[in-house]
C-alpha cells in the first residue's frame, strides 16, 4: 500500500511538471513550498531565494559572496552617518511602471513596519532622504560597519502597484494573504507567470530587465516543484522529470554519482542547525498549574546541552555530512570566534545531577516542535535527540509538522507557542550582528523577529547596540566575543552543526548552475544544455 502512494505521489508530480516542459525549461524542487511573493514579510531561505529572482535589490551579493550593483550603481559615503546611493536609470518594473526614488523611500516605509519580517536589514537607518530622482541618501543612526552588507535584503517594490491594490500593510504569518503575498512586481530578472501553492511556481524571464546582457542564464522558463518526500525527489531526479533537486538524501548521494545521467553536488554551508527553550513565560506550556518553567534554570538549560550527543548525531543520522558547533554563527560569517568553538561535554550523569539540582530529580514534560520538510534530516536529528532527552528523565512529546506550520507555531504569528525547539539559521549579511539582533536580543524594531524562546541579557542587549556602530574590527570582534560568552556561559540555545550542502543534478540537461554556500538556487546562474 505504501509503495502505491508513493508511485500515485511521483505520477501526480510527473503530470504536473510535463505540461511545461520545452528545450530551455528548467524543473527544480526542493522540500518545501515558499512561505509567500511578498518580499517584505517572511524572512526564510526558500523564500528570500525566490524573491531574489523576482524582485530587486538595492545591491546583489555575487555567488562568490562578493557584493554587485544593482538598482543602485554606485555608492559613497559623505559623513559618519550618511551615505549616497545613486539610483539605474532607465530600469522597468514588470508591469512597465518605471523606477525611481519614489519607490525606493515607499521600500523603506514598508519594509521597516513592525509586521515585517525584513525589517532587521534596516534597523540602523533612521532615514532615506530623496536628492533628486536617481539619487538618496541613507542616514543612519550611528556609523554602520555593515550597511553594504544588508542591502541585498532591501527589496524595492512599484510604489504606485502598491497603493493601487492597497496593500502597504505587510501580512506576516505564512498562509496568510494580502495582495502583494500572492502577486508580484519586481524589477528582478525573472517574472510570476503561475503559482498554485503546494504544488508549483512557473517563472519566465522579464523581457523587460535592464541587466539580461549581464546574466549567465538561457532559460526560457523555470518551474519550482515542492516535494517534500525523499525518495519521491530522487526518483523524478532520476527519471528526468525535474533537473535539479536539493538537498540530496544523504543516502542517496552515492546513488546519484553512479547513475551516469546524475551527479551530487556537495559543499559548505553557512546555516547553523540548533535547539531552543521557552526561557520567558513563569510557567510552562507543558506544565499548566505547577507555576514552573524549568527552562528558566541556568542549570536545566545546561542539562539539555549535556544530554546531547552531537557525534552520535554526526555519524548516525549526517552521515558525517555535518560539522558539530559549539557557536550560532559558521566559519566565514564575519566574527565567528574559532577557538570558542566548542561544545559542553556529552554526560548524561552530568544532565541527571544538574535536573535534580534544579528540582527535577525525575524529571518533566516538554513538547519538541520539529519541522519535518526545511533542513537536512530535520525529522530524523529530532527524532534521535528524543531517547537522550529521555535517558536523563525527560518525557517528550515529539510535534514534527511542515516548516509553514512549524514556523508560524513557534515565531511571533502565534506569540512563540513553543516550549522547545528546532530552528536553522543562516545570517543574511554574513555578519554576527544579525543573529545578536534576530536570535539573541529582543524588543526593539528588528530585534528578536526569531528569538523564539527569548533569551534576554541586558549586557548582550547593550553589546549589540555597541557593535552596530563600532568601526574598529579589533574593538568590534571583542565585543561580539563577549556577547557569545555571555550565550555561551547562560546556555541561551543548543548549537548542533553546519549542515553541508547536497543538491543533485541532471547532467544530461543542465549545462552549468552555481552552489552558493547560502544554499539556494539564484536562477541567473543557471544553463541549461
Amino acid at each position: 500500500m505504501k509503495k502505491f502512494f508513493k508511485s500515485l505521489m511521483l505520477i501526480s508530480v510527473c503530470l504536473g511538471l510535463s505540461a511545461t516542459v520545452n528545450a530551455k525549461t528548467f524543473r527544480y524542487a526542493t522540500t518545501g513550498d515558499i512561505l509567500g511573493l511578498d518580499p517584505h514579510a517572511n524572512n526564510e531561505g526558500p523564500t528570500n531565494t525566490m524573491k531574489g529572482n523576482i524582485y530587486g535589490r538595492m545591491l546583489h551579493r555575487k555567488a562568490d559572496l562578493s557584493l554587485e550593483p544593482d538598482l543602485a550603481t554606485k555608492w559613497e559615503k559623505l559623513d559618519a552617518n550618511t551615505w549616497r546611493f545613486s539610483l539605474r536609470r532607465g530600469v522597468k518594473f514588470h508591469n512597465g511602471n518605471d523606477f525611481n526614488a519614489d519607490d525606493v523611500l515607499f521600500s523603506y516605509k514598508r519594509q521597516t513596519q513592525e509586521a515585517s519580517d525584513m525589517s532587521f536589514a534596516l534597523a540602523t537607518i533612521k532615514q532615506i532622504n530623496k536628492v533628486d530622482d536617481y539619487t538618496v541618501d541613507l542616514i543612519t543612526k550611528g556609523p554602520d560597519p555593515i550597511l553594504l552588507l544588508n542591502m541585498p535584503m532591501f527589496y524595492i517594490v512599484d510604489k504606485e502597484w502598491i497603493e493601487a491594490n492597497n496593500a502597504f500593510e505587510v501580512v506576516r504569518a505564512s498562509g496568510s494573504t494580502n495582495f502583494a503575498n500572492v502577486n508580484t512586481n519586481g524589477t528582478g530578472p525573472f517574472k510570476v507567470v503561475e503559482w498554485i501553492q503546494d504544488t508549483r511556481i512557473v517563472l519566465e524571464p522579464f523581457e523587460g530587465y535592464w541587466g539580461k546582457n549581464q546574466i549567465q542564464h538561457n532559460l526560457t522558463k523555470a518551474v519550482f516543484t515542492p516535494i517534500s518526500n525523499d525518495a519521491t525527489r530522487v526518483a523524478a531526479l532520476l527519471s528526468g522529470e525535474i533537473d535539479l533537486m536539493y538537498p540530496v538524501p544523504l543516502q542517496d548521494v552515492k546513488r546519484l554519482n553512479n547513475d551516469p545521467n546524475t551527479e551530487a553536488l556537495e559543499g559548505p554551508e553557512l546555516r547553523t542547525i540548533f535547539l531552543g527553550y521557552d526561557q520567558w513565560r513563569n510557567e510552562s506550556l507543558d506544565m499548566p498549574g505547577s507555576g514552573k518553567n524549568p527552562f528558566k534554570d541556568k542549570r536545566v538549560r545546561q542539562a539539555f546541552h549535556h544530554a546531547i550527543n552531537i557525534n552520535a548525531i554526526k555519524r548516525v543520522v549526517m552521515r558525517n555530512a555535518a560539522t558539530p558547533t559549539g557557536l550560532m554563527i559558521a566559519p566565514g560569517i564575519n566574527g565567528f570566534q574559532k577557538d570558542m568553538n566548542n561544545r559542553v561535554s556529552y554526560d548524561p550523569d552530568a544532565a541527571k545531577k544538574l535536573l535534580a539540582d534544579a528540582g527535577y530529580p525525575n524529571g518533566f514534560p516538554v513538547t519538541f516542535d520539529c519541522p519535518n520538510d526545511r533542513y537536512v534530516n530535520d525529522e530524523e536529528i529530532c527524532t534521535a535527540v528524543i531517547p537522550m532527552l529521555e535517558r536523563v528523565g525527560i518525557k517528550v512529546t515529539p510535534n514534527f509538522q511542515t516548516k509553514s506550520k512549524h514556523f508560524n507555531k513557534i515565531g511571533k504569528a502565534q506569540s512563540n507557542n513553543t516550549s522547545f525547539f528546532m530552528l536553522g539559521w543562516t545570517p543574511g549579511s554574513y555578519d554576527a550582528l544579525n543573529p545578536l539582533m534576530q536570535l539573541m536580543t529582543t524588543g526593539k524594531p528588528g530585534h528578536g523577529d526569531w528569538n523564539c524562546g527569548q533569551f534576554n541579557h541586558p549586557r548582550v542587549a547593550e553589546l549589540t547596540e555597541m557593535i552596530k556602530t563600532e568601526m574598529d574590527d579589533q574593538k568590534r570582534n571583542s565585543m561580539i566575543r563577549e556577547a557569545f560568552k555571555i550565550h555561551q556561559d547562560e546556555f541561551g540555545h543548543i548549537p548542533l552543526h553546519q549542515q553541508a550542502l547536497a543538491w543533485g543534478i541532471r547532467t544530461k540537461t543542465v549545462k552549468s548552475v552555481i552552489q552558493r554556500p547560502f544554499n539556494d538556487v539564484d536562477l541567473r546562474y543557471v544553463v541549461m544544455k
